[in-house]
């Protein structure tokens, strides 16, 4: 028996299941992030820009498109709580902190390596940033200095604080996850995830579960408190590169080389929706107040050469009649 809310979303997307694409850049998307406040959605790409849009009604309308990178932006983030605030990490070995109301560079962090995961700590004070060498770097995001920095023994790959900021997470290349305690960032526990590569990590909103994507194509869906594997979601065959919770935790996105981002319903596993595809998907992102979902693709610009990269970031949710 289908819950209400399965009921709920799906008649909503019957009517609201429209994709809409923008362009964004003039090369692939990496990461796809919305502001705390859902104003504005922020893109990083191989083109070394970031760029930053503001929602109107149905529409993405392009805001700026922020340069100083001399290097891929592989992955941003947003303050927490200021949506004004975001921050970039580059393989430029620096990341760069920005504010779109003067449209400039705050701040640019000088680290020891190829920046490729950053993420903002839940009390907005520390920035933390993984690099390819597998060292996190803490950052006090007021003063820009380096807090703590460390080097792993494994190949980290996303890394995030839990929601009450006293325990920090990361996934690992031999399908671990890795609980360190914050600030001390004192070993904790060690959970077998997957038996292959772990590769992405998100908390739910409400605080309640996590979820991890790995290289088995598998999410597995685990319960804060207790650190025990609720579910399994496996409609998907490549690689999990990337999921996101909607804003009430009830629905969680998640996509890999398969042509389609596969929407379930969390509390009970159900496929939801999906959205088709013509790629591999990058990135995906819910909104933080609707079931709007922004994500970008690795397609390619066909009309001129179709080995051009498309560079556009997508938004799917919209009426259809819009």
């Amino acid at each position: 028996m289908a819950s209400q809310y399965y009921q709920e979303m799906q008649d909503s997307f019957r009517n609201n299941n429209k994709s809409r694409e923008f362009a964004a850049h003039s090369a692939k998307v990496h990461s796809v992030a919305w502001s705390c406040d859902g104003r504005r959605l922020a893109s990083g790409s191989f083109d070394k820009t970031a760029s930053v849009f503001v929602l109107e009604k149905d529409r993405l309308v392009k805001e700026n498109n922020y340069r100083g990178h001399g290097d891929s932006v592989d992955q941003l983030c947003w303050h927490p709580t200021s949506p004004d605030i975001f921050v970039t990490a580059s393989g430029d070995k620096t990341i760069r902190i920005w504010d779109v109301r003067t449209t400039k560079c705050i701040a640019t962090v000088n680290t020891k390596g190829e920046n490729i995961n950053i993420c903002w700590s839940p009390d907005g004070q520390t920035i933390a940033v993984g690099n390819k060498d597998d060292v996190v770097t803490f950052i006090d995001a007021k003063s820009h200095r380096s807090r703590a920095e460390e080097q792993f023994k494994f190949e980290v790959n996303e890394i995030s604080w839990n929601n009450d900021n006293d325990m920090f997470y990361l996934t690992n290349g031999n399908g671990c996850i890795n609980i360190l305690s914050y600030p001390e960032l004192k070993p904790i526990q060690s959970i077998n995830a997957h038996p292959s590569n772990c590769i992405c990590i998100k908390f739910d909103p409400t605080g309640k579960y996590f979820a991890t994507g790995s290289a088995d194509a598998l999410v597995s869906l685990w319960n804060v408190e207790e650190l025990v594997c609720v579910r399994c979601f496996s409609r998907l065959d490549w690689p999990v590169r990337t999921l996101s919770f909607s804003h009430d935790g009830k629905m969680l996105a998640s996509a890999s080389e398969d042509h389609f981002i596969d929407i379930a319903e969390v509390e009970t596993g159900e496929k939801l929706w999906e959205v088709q595809c013509e790629s591999p998907t990058f990135t995906v992102a819910w909104h933080p107040k609707k079931p709007l979902l922004a994500y970008a693709c690795d397609d390619k610009d066909g009309k001129y050469d179709s080995n051009r990269e498309a560079g556009t970031v997508k938004l799917f949710g919209l009426p259809n009649d819009s």
